[in-house]
């Protein structure tokens, strides 16, 4: 069983699958960094100054009037944090669409590694076996019988 296991563990797909895992958890912190710490504020900038992903409204109980999201959600009060959720999203968005040049960079070199093999020049056909026998037939017809 312990044999199986570094059989299993060995394979270079798992190992890759824990690359990408390790990257993709790197990649992750820096796109909540470039969302929170330039996007958000541009967009505060835009709405009037305010930090929105700190948005919400309380749907019940009580927060103190003013309060960050976090002190909210620590006063028991149950809060529809809206400006969370559009940070989830620009989040997303933004890994998207870097996966995607990602992807379409990976595409391109492949295509460029596996070139079709020059296409040889095509020699234009000659005649067919029946061509030729109508041919000749035609030709042993013209000629004047003796």
């Amino acid at each position: 069983m312990i044999k199986e296991f570094k059989e299993f563990i060995a394979r270079g797909n798992v190992i890759d699958m824990a690359v990408g895992i390790i990257i993709g958890a790197a990649f992750t912190a820096i796109v909540t960094s470039l969302v929170s710490d330039l996007i958000n504020p541009i967009i505060g900038l835009l709405t009037g100054g305010t930090d929105f992903s700190s948005k919400y409204f309380v749907i019940s109980g009580t927060a103190p009037e003013g309060a960050s999201l976090q002190v909210a959600r620590d006063s028991g009060a149950n809060v529809f944090a809206y400006g969370a959720f559009f940070s989830a999203v620009i989040n997303f968005l933004i890994i998207a669409f870097v996966v995607f040049l990602l992807v379409k960079a990976v595409n391109r070199v492949k295509d460029a590694a596996v070139k079709p093999a020059p296409k040889a020049e095509e020699v234009p056909a000659g005649p067919t076996a029946e061509q030729l026998l109508v041919e000749i037939r035609d030709e042993l017809r013209a000629r004047p019988t003796v």
